[in-house]
């Protein structure tokens, strides 16, 4: 960490001017919602964004930055954010997303599915290999799911995307069965994203403590080093030959090396990058936005994953007073999520008022401006709640009590200032917001108990409208048994048959229905106060050519990266 230490010192005033731009000047396409209209909802991008134009030069050294460290490899262990793009340097997946969202091949070569939705056939590549020798095959496949859902693997995501799934067969080495419990139409979606990856056999059998580490997959990059909290270094495999068709690449990787460094000052990701030192920063400080559109030599990318958007607020509807609806509709109304996300966010990402991304197939904007910022709508609703007194301080009473809750948090640059905000516009409207900060290990080990009156932040991306099932369905409150996303302890019956029935459907016209009718029970039933769009922020040196981007996640993709020339 010495060489950022280093830049920084070195670059102090270039990167303080950097952010004084960013917050007086526009800069070049400033507004993330340049790209707007599409079948799939307010945005899109186009399908070249998506897919190799051109051939690349083989070889050098490509420089990296990213805040956090994900803390482990074993994608299948985690939900980190950081897996999206690490998944596509070391491993495959059975198929792959085109950019209007139907799946396309990639280790699977094709696969048919049974009349009654229950039975998947995979037929699958015959010529692939891990790094480690093991082959790819039908029992790889077995092993893999059995991973995911094994409850020593402690999966919080990947598990409950493949809950459905009951049992695998292998017919023979290149044909593979998936049998689920019931029709689950988002299987092959999930089925693409990166946390669900096909990981070594061997190391699942034998040495699984391995995978945490030193993985194998049968993706373009081998890992070579992995010290958490320092950096990752991956390295060329010659012999890659299974990119997905979509991606229209054929061959090994371009880039000989990967050099990726975990800088948690968002400062140095930014002085890295303006140096010359890296040549490509994961989540780019929005701070420097402006200045870096203003530099010929560098190029930033915001663009909206799909799924659910980021949440200031999460309320434990078992919990008091969150009992009652006119209460949480009054504290949504009351955060001015504008104000908000200019201040922390430089505006770079979208304010949000609804529970399902704009970029997600089936997002309906009927749901939208429901919950939209009106202060006196919501003083008057705390009034006919019934808390028309106030104490000395301002806050409402209601038979002697204080309107307020407790709200579980961690540090964090990020968080630390929307906590703060969020419950100062809350004392505008007299509600007590009292932020209690506490490790992260704590928070997690409450959020699973059900330990807490509200949460905050929370953001969940994936590839399928049927993230409204994992973080909504009654089905997905945590027990005794399992870890389950429904964290706001939503128990409605109207609404798990809407999520329940889409699942089970594969007719556009239903699921629009469906989802839509989903989406608009939600701002009804006020499970939190979402805050923005989930943005993914990108930067990368002009040098960095064939820059792609996953059809999953919205982050680069660099099977098909290369470099050109010298740093300027």
């Amino acid at each position: 960490m010495r060489r950022w230490e280093h830049l920084l010192r070195r670059l102090a005033l270039a990167a303080s001017a950097g952010l004084l731009a960013a917050c007086t000047a526009g800069g070049g396409d400033a507004d993330p919602r340049a790209r707007r209209g599409g079948p799939n909802g307010d945005f899109t991008y186009p399908a070249t964004d998506y897919a190799e134009q051109r051939p690349g030069k083989p070889g050098g050294t490509l420089h990296a930055s990213v805040g956090t460290d994900t803390g482990t490899l074993d994608l299948h262990a985690i939900s980190h954010t950081n897996a999206q793009w690490i998944g596509r340097l070391i491993f495959d997946n059975l198929v792959y997303l085109d950019d209007k969202g139907e799946p396309t091949p990639w280790l699977a070569r094709s696969w048919t599915v049974s009349p009654d939705g229950l039975t998947y056939t995979f037929h699958l590549r015959d010529d692939v290999t891990f790094s480690d020798g093991s082959r790819f095959d039908a029992e790889a496949v077995r092993l893999n799911l059995e991973h995911m859902r094994d409850p020593r693997t402690k999966s919080p995501l990947a598990a409950a995307y493949i809950a459905p799934y009951v049992a695998g067969r292998v017919i023979d080495p290149t044909t593979f069965e998936a049998h689920l419990s019931r029709p689950y139409a988002p299987f092959l979606d999930v089925l693409a994203q990166s946390w669900l990856a096909m990981m070594s056999p061997r190391q699942i059998r034998l040495h699984p403590e391995e995978l945490a580490t030193r993985p194998s997959g049968t993706g373009p990059f081998v890992v070579e080093r992995y010290e958490r909290q320092k950096g990752l270094t991956l390295r060329r495999r010659a012999d890659y030959h299974s990119a997905p068709d979509y991606l229209r690449h054929r061959g090994p990787a371009y880039l000989e090396r990967v050099e990726i460094a975990f800088v948690p000052e968002a400062m140095a990701r930014y002085a890295g990058l303006a140096s010359g030192e890296t040549q490509l920063v994961f989540d780019a400080p929005p701070q420097n936005a402006a200045a870096i559109r203003a530099d010929p030599r560098l190029v930033f990318d915001s663009r909206i994953r799909t799924g659910l958007p980021f949440r200031a607020l999460t309320f434990n509807l078992d919990r008091a007073p969150w009992t009652d609806v006119r209460v949480r509709r009054a504290v949504a109304q009351a955060v001015d999520r504008a104000a908000i996300t200019r201040s922390v966010f430089f505006g770079e990402v979208l304010p949000k008022t609804d529970f399902l991304a704009g970029t997600t197939a089936y997002y309906d904007p009927a749901a939208a401006g429901v919950l939209r910022y009106d202060p006196a709508a919501a003083n008057r609703l705390l009034d006919a709640a019934g808390w028309t007194a106030r104490d000395a301080a301002g806050y409402r009473l209601r038979r002697g009590e204080r309107l307020g809750a407790e709200v579980l948090t961690w540090s964090s640059p990020t968080l630390t200032p929307i906590n703060v905000a969020v419950q100062a516009d809350l004392r505008k409207i007299g509600f007590d917001l009292r932020i209690v900060e506490m490790p992260l290990s704590q928070y997690t080990e409450r959020q699973h108990t059900g330990d807490y009156q509200t949460l905050s932040a929370g953001v969940w991306h994936t590839n399928t409208p049927d993230a409204l099932y994992i973080l909504h369905h009654s089905g997905e409150i945590s027990s005794a048994k399992r870890i389950g996303q429904n964290t706001a302890h939503v128990r409605d019956a109207a609404l798990d048959r809407l999520l329940e029935h889409a699942r089970e459907s594969s007719d556009p016209a239903e699921l629009r229905r469906l989802y839509g009718a989903a989406q608009r029970r939600l701002v009804e039933i006020v499970p939190g106060v979402p805050l923005d769009e989930n943005h993914s922020l990108v930067a990368y040196a002009r040098r960095l050519n064939g820059v792609i981007f996953d059809t999953s996640h919205n982050t680069p993709v660099l099977t098909g990266a290369w470099l050109d020339g010298e740093a300027r």
